[in-house]
């Protein structure tokens, strides 16, 4: 399944992400995913809420610098080996993960990982 992600680009200094999660909170939009990746410099928080549009015009509003991007989303039965099972579609098709990250607590035992590729439509064929 495709969803939209919202990259929240922040400076590397106490608060930025409590200020983000107030703006989020504050306008009762949910976050179901949420990721990380940082640099001495600056962070980006990647996010995946119940309200896109209602989160982008409220950061954006604050000021924030955001990017929007499609990521696919898929369910990986909580087994042992069920994520390797679903990298080795995903290599035999050749396609490149630019990232990854998890959801847990899904429906059915199951997990959901969140990915980024290069070919989101062939991925999307290849998981499900």
């Amino acid at each position: 399944m495709e969803v939209k992600q919202i990259s929240v680009f922040l400076e590397n200094r106490n608060g930025q992400l409590k200020e983000v999660t107030k703006i989020l909170a504050d306008n009762n939009i949910d976050i179901e995913a949420l990721n990380i990746a940082e640099t001495a410099e600056y962070g980006i928080v990647r996010l995946i809420v119940d309200n896109v549009q209602k989160a982008i015009d409220a950061l954006i509003g604050d000021g924030f610098i955001i990017s929007v991007n499609p990521v696919t989303v898929c369910n990986v039965p909580n087994v042992v080996g069920s994520l390797n099972r679903v990298l080795d579609k995903i290599a035999e098709a050749n396609i490149n993960i630019e990232y990854m990250y998890s959801i847990f607590g899904g429906k059915n035992a199951e997990s959901k990982m969140v990915f980024k590729s290069d070919d989101p439509d062939l991925l999307k064929k290849v998981i499900g």
